[in-house]
């Protein structure tokens, strides 16, 4: 049985949208091991002095109880052109910290920087990150994720973007696609060009 990861963005000292993160993390421990209590994340993590300038991913693995926290330096990777890949079996409901089926995905991609996977014609998620389209007015994120990102729910709660099914008929219709993840939002997200999404 894998281990399940929640990645939480550490910015100066401080540790975001923790309440997202916290209800990923109730809601996992629920339903794959049947666990109903409560661990508080905001009580149990602490940021050590040398991480609290600059940014960082804190790392909470876990099973039925924390296994590992660890805080990594990082740095945002340029992400300029996409490539469609299509797998109808993929499955990554929870946030695992074995992602050995959608390496395998991603080692499609060929020259470009991430992929965008599809599943049953359905836009889901790239390789890090949910996916948001822009339409010219709006942000649209798929209703057919792979991983519904805490980002992602925060993003919808506040109604900065919104959900639809996104397919591969149209997928024209959007001019261009953002990644989002714990680490980026709608300000920091690497944007790309629907002209640079390279199909099969």
């Amino acid at each position: 049985m894998s281990l399940l990861l929640e990645t939480i963005k550490c910015k100066d000292g401080k540790l975001f949208n923790l309440p997202f993160h916290q209800a990923r993390f109730d809601q996992a421990r629920r339903n794959y091991y049947g666990l109903k209590d409560t661990i508080h994340l905001e009580e149990i993590l602490k940021i050590p002095n040398k991480c609290k300038n600059g940014l960082f991913r804190c790392r909470v693995i876990y099973a039925g109880k924390i296994e590992k926290i660890e805080f990594l330096p990082h740095q945002y990777r340029p992400v300029d052109s996409l490539r469609l890949v299509k797998d109808s079996s993929v499955n990554y409901d929870f946030k695992y910290t074995d992602r050995r089926l959608l390496e395998e995905l991603f080692a499609q991609r060929g020259d470009c920087d991430d992929i965008l996977i599809v599943k049953n014609g359905c836009v889901t998620d790239s390789f890090t990150a949910n996916v948001v389209f822009f339409d010219g007015l709006r942000w649209w994120t798929p209703d057919t994720p792979l991983l519904p990102g805490t980002q992602r729910a925060r993003l919808l709660h506040e109604k900065k973007i919104f959900e639809c099914r996104i397919t591969l008929e149209n997928l024209p219709k959007y001019s261009k696609v953002g990644l989002i993840n714990a680490l980026q939002d709608l300000n920091e997200m690497p944007v790309v060009s629907a002209e640079r999404i390279i199909t099969f």
